[in-house]
């Protein structure tokens, strides 16, 4: 193996393999390495093994609600272990897939823990053993993100869980206890829920989900309370107690303080970049909040070096670690027409039911940058395909700009709502108005006719409300 590359690439997930292929892509030679397995915690512990247990999640509900589609089926139930299985092999199959992309675009792949050693260096070592040391012009750190700890509520991989071990439980708690109410907090709440245990979240802010529009997370609480979920917001654990059954939770808030018991918590209160051990000691890469500070073309502070990804702070997004991913990559190759990266149009998801996806800005975020607004709404009982499925909760909001008539956010909450976001972030993307929206035909019947709907019904113009 050659040790000297045009680009290296420190970290093999999302951001880092896609920066390696697209790198390979434009005639430069590249390498990732990878610490543990292609693909990142995205595909191996977080965005596809989760989407496998929601979809098991979501079939259970269908099958146990058969007898609204004039079905019939009796003693339905589960597997937990074929559950854990299914979404194991579908995290592995992907996995497979990454390794057989990079060997096509005949990127070298590198086992073991990259640091920087130097102008143009990185060191690899595998088990504290030095393995390599490569060179490169360009160095792109994508080392990603871990979950945080709280002191009190530290992991201990039985009864404090992070999402690892929440994703392949070995025996199925009755009841669950979540701090923290993201999108990673709601979608396990989502599924241990609908597999039958008492699930309690626990959120410090005042309301659930609190990135997404107001009215949107409104909404969300009120499904899940509906589902027989216990939310508490404005709210912390102060103490936990481990016991033979499990824990005792003491849960403050501005009323006083709370008891809950459960056999297991889930800890989803964020992450914290892994800056460690990457030898930016003495190199001119800065820090900012724990995170690594990049210009808009993805570069440190220290010439040659780039960072990606989870590193560099907020969204916490797969696809927006593998878009900077492509931007550094092609900006490295002098492409005339790559251009920065606009976190107001990167959709985010939520996978939980109902679904929740949004775009852009929140209808407060616009008021508070200073736009008069026009807001418009459409409840999917309204929309035929909705009723056909008997998805009928939730409804999609759009903003727009009252002067210019910018599509300024849009924010669904209901039946696959996370593919239909995609139709409005193409949108903003192309700086679209809501003449263009008005005048664009949505096919019948579909869910995503409510997108049009929720345009015409913020100028007065809705049909079918």
């Amino acid at each position: 193996m050659a040790d000297s590359y045009d680009v290296i690439v420190i970290g093999g997930g999302p951001g880092g393999y896609v920066a390696a292929i697209r790198a390979a892509q434009l005639g430069l030679k590249a390498a990732v390495i990878e610490r543990e397995h292609l693909g990142g915690i995205c595909l191996n512990w977080g965005c596809i093994p989760t989407k496998a247990l929601l979809r098991t999640a979501e079939v259970y509900h269908l099958m146990q609600n058969a007898s609204a589609f004039g079905l019939s089926a009796s003693g339905v139930s589960f597997d937990l272990a074929q559950v854990v299985k299914r979404s194991r092999a579908v995290a592995a199959q992907l996995q497979s897939g990454v390794k057989h992309l990079l060997r096509k675009h005949k990127v070298a792949v590198v086992e073991g823990h990259g640091r920087l050693a130097g102008k143009g260096k990185v060191a690899v070592t595998r088990d504290g053993k030095p393995v390599a040391e490569l060179s490169a012009k360009h160095i792109i750190l994508a080392t990603g993100a871990r979950p945080r700890v709280l002191p009190g509520l530290e992991p201990d991989g039985r009864q404090v869980w992070t999402y690892r071990e929440a994703m392949v439980p070995e025996s199925m708690p009755k009841s669950l206890l979540v701090v923290g109410s993201g999108a990673i907090g709601i979608e396990f709440a989502s599924f241990y829920r609908t597999l039958g245990a008492e699930v309690t979240v626990v959120e410090v802010l005042e309301r659930i989900l609190p990135v997404e529009d107001e009215e949107i997370s409104a909404l969300a609480r009120k499904a899940f309370e509906r589902q027989g979920m216990k939310i508490l917001t404005s709210a912390s654990v102060k103490a936990l107690k481990k016991e033979a059954a499990g824990v005792s939770a003491t849960i403050a808030s501005a009323g006083g303080e709370t008891k809950v018991a459960a056999e297991r918590v889930i800890l989803a209160v964020g992450i914290d970049a892994n800056v460690e051990n990457l030898g930016l000691e003495g190199t001119g890469v800065g820090l900012e909040r724990g995170r690594v500070a990049v210009d808009p073309w993805m570069q440190t502070g220290e010439p040659g070096v780039y960072a990606i990804g989870d590193l560099t702070g907020p969204p916490w997004l797969a696809h927006k670690a593998s878009h900077e991913g492509v931007i550094c990559v092609e900006r490295i190759a002098g492409l005339p027409s790559v251009r920065p990266l606009d976190a107001k149009r990167i959709p985010g998801c939520t996978y939980c039911r109902p679904q929740i996806a949004s775009v852009g800005l929140t209808e407060r975020a616009a008021i508070e940058s200073g736009r008069s607004v026009k807001v418009g709404r459409f409840p999917f009982i309204g929309n035929g395909k909705a009723i056909a499925l008997g998805e009928t909760e939730g409804m999609v909001k759009t903003v727009f700009d009252a002067k210019t008539g910018e599509l300024l956010g849009a924010h669904l909450i209901g039946p696959e709502v996370t593919e239909l976001i995609q139709g409005y972030a193409v949108a903003r993307t192309l700086e679209t108005t809501e003449a263009e929206l008005m005048h664009t035909v949505f096919p019948h019947p579909t869910l995503s006719e409510a997108m049009h709907e929720s345009v015409l019904e913020a100028y007065g113009h809705a049909i079918h409300i």
